[in-house]
């Protein structure tokens, strides 16, 4: 069971969210040119849908090395090179989510504390401002996930784990 969730966590957290997007849009889409109406809280949902969706998918993106670099460098040197590089690049990544979470915490908490809440939906922003948090959670326990692999691969002579390749 943990396996499977370790592998498909951000998966399916990210087909809930993109349902969720997808068919909202799509109603009120429909409602908008049928019926001549449409509801804020629609645009609401679509709207933290899809933060919560880019929060989400920056973590599935450091767990399979998806996210944008450049690259040639990688090219031209060896295995053990490469792997410090990642293992660098990781440590950096890793200081800069643990920020994040921090900071954004102060903002969930001024939120807490004057109790705001979103215009459509009446629901408290708490729930909303907590994709950022919940993002750099997220990456930063893929993170530490990297670099245990790293290190490891590191250690054994292992080339370093480069993720999936979109484009070739």
């Amino acid at each position: 069971m943990l396996k499977a969730l370790d592998r498909n966590l951000e998966r399916w957290a990210l087909l809930v969210f993109y349902t969720m997007l997808v068919a909202t849009m799509a109603i009120e889409v429909l409602r908008r040119e049928v019926f001549a109406y449409s509801s804020i809280w629609g645009e609401e949902i679509v709207r933290y849908s899809f933060i919560y969706l880019a929060w989400i998918g920056a973590s599935a993106a450091v767990r399979e090395r998806a996210h944008i670099r450049i690259d040639v460098i990688f090219h031209y040197i060896g295995a053990r090179a490469k792997a410090l590089l990642y293992i660098f690049g990781d440590l950096v990544m890793l200081g800069l989510a643990l920020l994040a979470v921090y900071w954004s915490m102060e903002t969930i908490a001024v939120s807490w504390k004057f109790g705001s809440v979103s215009h459509g939906l009446r629901v408290s922003m708490v729930w909303f401002l907590l994709a950022v948090p919940i993002g750099f959670s997220l990456m930063t326990f893929r993170l530490v996930q990297s670099l245990i692999r790293d290190i490891a691969d590191f250690r054994a002579g292992r080339p370093p784990y480069e993720g999936e390749r979109l484009f070739d």
